[in-house]
């Protein structure tokens, strides 16, 4: 399915039915990635799979940004009346998730967060000269705005009030320590660092992580 949100057109696939459920994927990559993990989250939510601009089946932009992305987001759910979702966001899906929940407080009813970069120095140096190099490679703006964004600052963190779940893995490409400061900073945040899993091991392709939301969201 397809929706014109904030003058562009996203891709977007409904699973299930019950309390609604937003996810948004990592850079790169697609809302494919959650397929393992809709066949048991489609159960007791209804699942909204949206693939972001540029990526997937949605619309090309030349330059992107994280803020815009939350508002095709917002718009998205605004668009569609969608009261109180839960919304989960897997790397620059987290990004999104942040930016969203700040910017329009009383739209989200929980937040969860994967492997959530605060800013570039998030990204451990070896990651960061890998998406440098392949920066020059691709064509598009996806491996670029890496190296500019996001800009997620505390007072922003301190203005979700909701709950929030933020994970990462003991091997993740984004360091520990600002990942465990995001959840510190975050008001009402619960942490959880999956052992032996790196960035994506247990949300691409995995019902790793439809296993911790269904144990863990209320």
């Amino acid at each position: 399915m397809y929706i014109n949100v904030n003058g562009i057109k996203l891709h977007y696939e409904v699973y299930g039915n019950g309390e609604p459920l937003i996810m948004l994927h990592c850079n790169s990559m697609s809302s494919k990635i959650f397929k393992k993990a809709i066949t048991i989250l489609e159960k007791k939510y209804k699942v909204y799979a949206i693939d972001s601009r540029s990526h997937g089946k949605s619309q090309k932009v030349k330059i992107l940004h994280y803020e815009d992305m939350a508002q095709d987001v917002y718009e998205f759910i605004t668009d569609l009346n969608i009261e109180n979702p839960i919304v989960y966001g897997f790397s620059d899906g987290a990004i999104i998730g942040i930016y969203l929940a700040s910017e329009h407080p009383g739209l989200v009813k929980t937040l969860i967060l994967s492997g959530a970069s605060l800013s570039p120095d998030s990204t451990k140096d070896r990651a960061m000269k890998f998406f440098k190099l392949w920066s020059h490679i691709d064509r598009s703006d996806k491996m670029k705005i890496m190296m500019r964004e996001p800009d997620i600052t505390d007072e922003m963190l301190k203005k979700i009030d909701i709950p929030c779940f933020v994970t990462a893995g003991s091997r993740d490409l984004i360091k520990e320590d600002h990942t465990r400061h995001l959840a510190e900073t975050l008001p009402n945040s619960k942490l959880k660092i999956f052992d032996g899993e790196s960035h994506s091991s247990y949300i691409n392709r995995s019902t790793k992580i439809a296993e911790y939301i269904l144990d863990s969201v209320n």
